[in-house]
């Protein structure tokens, strides 16, 4: 039975596909600029699709990313196919173009950074415990159910473990008026006053 899969396929410069290789039910990444020669027991499960492009203050999310080694690999187990880490997920910066690995997917869109205007900010919220680097030593703990604000101008980094819960605006009181407050829990503010 003859297969329907081109035996000769020419990839494009900035291009992928992703090739199963039925005798060892391994599927690998071949990126051009190539002319790919399918062997018989090859079969095309992928592409050619365009490599993720990540322009300058831009990002991108990737569903069921890659392992990675202590050298920045791709993680792979004893018969060659990349191990992912499923249901989790991975941001990624501005940085060369690069193929998806068998599983990965990008959520979404290629989008630009959040900048917050003077005046204004996120209100954010911790989903999954992680310590956030503040150039300390220690870092900041943050733990699952935390809120806290990014205060602009600046611009804003995402991470997985963090969620944008809304855009607070600064409220400007002018002479002869006053602002009631109050915490929606404990907490201390910035000058470690318990409120």
């Amino acid at each position: 039975m003859a297969s329907s899969d081109p035996s000769v396929i020419r990839i494009k410069p900035f291009f992928y596909i992703h090739v199963l290789d039925n005798n060892s039910n391994v599927t690998r990444v071949e990126i051009g600029p190539q002319t790919f020669t399918r062997q018989d027991h090859e079969k095309l499960v992928g592409g050619p699709d365009p490599m993720i492009m990540v322009p300058p203050r831009h990002y991108c999310i990737i569903s069921n990313p890659v392992g990675r080694d202590a050298k920045g690999g791709a993680k792979k187990d004893a018969n060659g196919q990349v191990q992912l880490r499923h249901g989790d997920e991975e941001i990624r910066f501005e940085q060369d173009p690069f193929a998806l690995y068998p599983g990965e997917r990008l959520f979404g869109k290629v989008s630009p950074l959040q900048v917050v205007a003077p005046n204004t900010a996120l209100r954010l919220k911790c989903i999954r415990d992680f310590i956030e680097d503040d150039g300390s030593k220690e870092g900041v703990k943050r733990i699952a159910g935390d809120e806290w604000l990014f205060e602009g101008p600046g611009t804003y980094i995402p991470r997985v473990e963090v969620q944008i819960v809304e855009v607070v605006r600064a409220v400007i009181i002018k002479p002869n008026q006053a602002l009631k407050l109050r915490a929606r829990k404990a907490t201390f503010d910035k000058l470690k006053q318990k409120r």
